[in-house]
């Protein structure tokens, strides 16, 4: 723990190199198609939604058990 490297600064690479590996890594990239983003965004919305109604559910639920407890 209390041990020191003897290169303690390390070479940062070139800003150059970093935007080309970047740039090469966004090629590999496969974006979904305009049909599949509509639909599992789709997807998200409703059960995004579902869920809120079900947490409110229980919420009301435990609400009321402790006001008939107090």
């Amino acid at each position: 723990m209390g041990e020191t490297t003897a290169n303690t600064t390390q070479e940062k690479a070139p800003k150059k190199s970093w935007f080309k590996g970047l740039k090469s890594e966004f090629k590999k990239i496969t974006w979904p198609d305009k049909d599949t983003l509509v639909k599992e965004s789709a997807a998200v919305i409703v059960i995004t939604v579902v869920l809120g109604f079900v947490i409110a559910l229980v919420d009301m639920a435990v609400n009321s058990g402790v006001d008939l407890i107090l």
